[in-house]
């Protein structure tokens, strides 16, 4: 992209329009002065006769009228079958006897994202969720934590040291298949939002 001051940017024509226009300078000799054709330079001069510093800037190159473009009626089928069964541009080209890339300038047209984009569940477009701040995200980590009992467990001092062990940790109330297991297998799920990590424990009992 030029600067405003280029030699053919706004400032530069409308230098070449008034030597032209109000100067009386030959278009040859203005062309040959700003290196340009003395096309390039009568145009300019003709815009600004017709709209002054405004006619200096640049202009829009879509046509004012496209008969050829695709009828209203066909583009509101287009997007009707998109919505309706979330088919790609092939698909819809098929069933409406289209194009490919007729269906594809159309939804391109209307914005309508993707399939890749799309939840296939609902059809609406996924959006991630996201922070300007780290660690504003939403994270739970669970980690299960095992219960040593006092003494060392089986691996060390031996199975039917370990079990010893683990049915004297056990706290006075567990009965049956609970006691072999003492005080339960602690988890840690760190809260989001960064608050400081808490300990839940399957039993009522504090580890």
């Amino acid at each position: 992209m030029t600067h405003a001051n280029a030699p053919l940017a706004p400032t530069g024509r409308e230098r070449l329009a008034r030597l032209i226009v109000e100067d009386g300078w030959p278009l040859r000799r203005a062309a040959e002065r700003f290196q340009v054709s003395p096309t390039t330079a009568k145009r300019w001069a003709d815009r600004w006769r017709l709209s002054g510093v405004a006619g200096m800037t640049d202009q829009s190159s879509r046509p004012y009228h496209s008969p050829r473009r695709t009828p209203t009626r066909t583009e509101r089928r287009i997007i009707k079958v998109r919505l309706a069964r979330r088919w790609g541009p092939a698909r819809i080209a098929f069933l409406l006897h289209l194009n490919p890339a007729t269906v594809h300038r159309v939804l391109t047209r209307y914005r309508l994202a993707r399939l890749s984009r799309l939840d296939r569940a609902t059809g609406r477009v996924a959006r991630r969720y996201e922070c300007d701040v780290p660690g504003d995200l939403v994270h739970v980590d669970i980690e299960k934590l095992g219960n040593i009992p006092d003494g060392g467990g089986h691996r060390m001092p031996g199975r039917a040291t370990g079990n010893h062990n683990n049915h004297a940790s056990a706290p006075n109330n567990s009965s049956g298949p609970c006691a072999r297991l003492g005080r339960g297998l602690p988890t840690k799920a760190p809260a989001p939002t960064g608050n400081r990590p808490t300990a839940k424990s399957n039993d009522s009992t504090e580890p």
